[in-house]
């Protein structure tokens, strides 16, 4: 166990700060999602892990049952509940066409985002942040939420997209219906 991870192991976020348990987002019904490339609450493969720690940085592919008819445009977010910091840490945020049922692996890229995704601003730069938690901090939770929105978003906390914040970005949504996937990850 590193020195680090051992000092922080018992700081954790804790899931009240998650995306999901904001009223704004909360929204009226559920769908599902899911991915081909992790089952819920299994372990991330390290090709989607950080670069920093030998992975590839590749976002997984997901897929979705429909959202509601009404819904004017989709809200990715994944965090992490279980980093040793006041909020959990967001390694992705992105809008995508509401018509889009299904992202493949690396749609989420900051240079190069599939088509119908606009990658947004995430905890360190744009585009997707595979895990890369301490060493020796234990397992780490990485919680790929989506929600349906009732209209799209254009701006956030009075900025434009590109340079809101992600906490702007998820205060400025409105959801009909949420849909999650967890996944975990550990550095020994």
């Amino acid at each position: 166990m590193s020195v680090v991870g051992k000092i922080l192991a018992n700081r954790r976020a804790g899931d009240r700060g998650l995306a999901w348990h904001r009223p704004n987002l909360a929204g009226t019904t559920t769908f599902q999602i899911t991915s081909p490339d992790f089952d819920h609450e299994s372990v991330l493969n390290t090709i989607h892990a950080g670069k920093r720690i030998g992975g590839q940085d590749l976002s997984p592919a997901l897929t979705w049952s429909p959202p509601p008819a009404q819904t004017a445009e989709l809200l990715l977010v994944i965090e992490d509940p279980d980093a040793p910091t006041k909020a959990p840490f967001v390694h992705a945020v992105a809008l995508l066409d509401s018509t889009l049922t299904g992202l493949p692996q690396g749609a989420l890229d900051a240079d190069d985002p599939a088509p119908g995704v606009r990658v947004l601003r995430s905890g360190w730069g744009r585009g997707y942040l595979g895990p890369a938690p301490i060493k020796g901090h234990g397992p780490h939770r990485y919680v790929f939420q989506l929600f349906a929105l009732t209209e799209p978003i254009t701006a956030a906390g009075g900025k434009s997209l590109k340079s809101a914040k992600p906490h702007a970005v998820l205060a400025a949504g409105q959801s009909l219906a949420r849909a999650r996937i967890d996944a975990f990850y550990e550095r020994h």
